[in-house]
């Protein structure tokens, strides 16, 4: 079963303990479950990681979980509805649920991050009538949470951003997917604005940006570019979540590296590890 933390946790008298202490002791029984199954064929171990993903109960983060959870990952799943995120996430003892609203401000996230070793970022805005929906989410928010790391200690961050941010730089002006992302409120210019803060902020990023999201399985295989060449294609949001958690697992050849993806039906079946070391950073 999930273990859930929330600002008034309801728990009787006699098991209330402080979230400092309950985190702790989820962290650690994350590892007695998982150091024993993790330890490599020649007997060495491997260290037994705890992610935070943002955006859990979306449609690409609700995925990033379950694949966190099937590598033995444990892991902290924010959200703004525990409840919503309770019944949609699947009942595993190394996940653990947190309130945790990335447009509510750094110092508040602070306490949602700490202690774990990554954070991933699967965060969307909702559609609304509020105009600026997009940039309270896809650029403060996300700048929230980056900052929140920061004051956590916390040094890897993984974003799933989207292709053709920087569509004006690369010609795209024009390009139908530009002008209609964009008039939800400038939503690529915020996902844009947001990434520039993660690059200069001195954390080891791996920043994704896919193409056309689809909840469908996979019809083709990955194909990934570096930063700024793809602008069309579309990719199910099963494969995204598999980049994003592979970006864990080989960070000697993701870290600092912006990729692109997409899904090809004519693509070969790389392993994703030779693909991130083929991209070359800028």
């Amino acid at each position: 079963m999930a273990s859930v933390v929330t600002a008034r946790p309801h728990l009787p008298r006699a098991l209330a303990l402080p979230s400092t202490a309950r985190k702790l002791l989820f962290r650690c029984s994350a590892a007695s479950t998982m150091d024993a199954p993790s330890a490599s064929s020649d007997g060495s171990e491997k260290k037994t990681t705890t992610v935070f993903v943002a955006g859990s109960t979306g449609r690409t983060g609700k995925r990033v979980v379950e694949k966190l959870l099937a590598k033995g990952f444990g892991v902290v799943a924010g959200t703004t509805d525990v409840d919503r995120a309770r019944g949609s996430l699947p009942q595993d003892s190394n996940l653990q649920l947190v309130r945790a609203d990335v447009t509510e401000g750094a110092d508040k996230l602070v306490e949602a991050v700490r202690g774990v070793d990554a954070v991933i970022c699967a965060t969307g805005f909702r559609r609304s009538f509020d105009p600026f929906a997009p940039w309270k989410v896809d650029n403060f928010g996300t700048v929230n949470l980056v900052e929140a790391c920061r004051k956590a200690g916390i040094t890897r961050f993984i974003l799933v951003s989207s292709i053709l941010v920087n569509g004006a730089a690369m010609g795209q002006l024009l390009n139908p997917a530009y002008i209609v992302l964009n008039l939800l409120g400038l939503t690529l210019v915020a996902k844009l604005q947001a990434e520039n803060h993660i690059r200069k902020s001195g954390i080891n990023y791996t920043i994704v940006r896919p193409g056309g999201l689809t909840d469908q399985p996979p019809t083709g295989n990955i194909v990934m570019e570096p930063e700024d060449t793809l602008y069309s294609g579309s990719i199910s949001r099963e494969q995204v979540a598999e980049v994003a958690v592979e970006a864990l697992l080989c960070p000697e050849e993701a870290s600092f590296k912006v990729v692109e993806i997409v899904a090809r039906a004519d693509a070969p079946n790389r392993p994703l590890k030779d693909m991130f070391a083929a991209i070359k950073q800028n």
